[in-house]
Parts: C-alpha cells; structure tokens; sequence
C-alpha cells in the first residue's frame, strides 16, 4: 500500500514536470465544526443562507437547492442551535407578504467563510504552484 501510494505521488509530479503549464490549480473544502466532530457551517449553510437573503423565503430557497423545506430548515436550527444565535427571522403577513429575512450575524457569517474560503484557495494554489512547477 504505501509503495502505491509512492509510485502514485512520483506519477504525478511526472505529470506536472512534463506539462510545463501553470493552468491546473489546487482546489480546497472548508468548513466548521463543533468538539464533535458535527459541521457548524460550510459551503452548503452558506448557500442556503443566500438564497434565503435572494428569495425572501426558505422554502423557495430550498427549491433552488433542490431540498425538501424540512431539511433547509433542519441546516438553519442545527446552526442556530450551535452558534447560540438566529439565523432568520421570520416575517409576519399573508399569503404572499410574509417571508424570511437574514440576521446581521448571518450576513456576517457568510461574508466571514466567503474570506476565509477564498484566502485558504489562494494560499493553497500559490504553494501548489511554488511546490509542483517552480521547483
């Protein structure tokens, strides 16, 4: 097993060493979890929480996810419930005028992860390049 996974490894850097180009780039998945183990937050809360600020509404947010309504709202309680905080606040009317909006601490979240997911993807792709091609 290990021997395969040297052979596999020296493969590879054949590969990068005999393309000479700089167009692969590395790509990473971050996110957040609790003690447990559980994830807290990632790249799905954080796209249902935008389409809930573009849609007004969770259950349509969930459409375009392509999620049942149960399980979009099952991502924002077991947020809530780990960060101690809302997510979404519910607005009161009738067919038509209610909806969902996003909390400041929700915004704030998303802005947050989107900065750190991309600071992690730039530091990974400058050091796949110094390590894989101008080396």
């Amino acid at each position: 097993m290990f021997y395969s996974i040297i052979y596999l490894n020296k493969q590879l850097e054949q590969v990068m060493k005999d393309h000479r180009t700089k167009d692969f780039r590395i790509r990473t998945k971050t996110w957040i979890e609790n003690e447990q183990k559980e994830l807290l937050f990632g790249k799905g809360k954080t796209e249902i929480l935008t389409h809930i600020e573009l849609e007004g509404s969770i259950s349509r947010a969930a459409e375009k996810m392509g999620l049942n309504y149960k399980k979009a709202w099952t991502h924002i309680k077991i947020l809530q419930q780990n960060i101690e905080d809302e997510m979404v606040v519910p607005q009161k009317g009738g067919r038509g005028t209610g909806g969902t909006k996003l909390t400041p601490k929700a915004k704030e979240m998303i802005e947050k992860y989107q900065q750190l997911q991309r600071e992690i993807e730039e530091f990974a792709d400058q050091r796949f390049q110094e390590l894989f091609f101008d080396g």
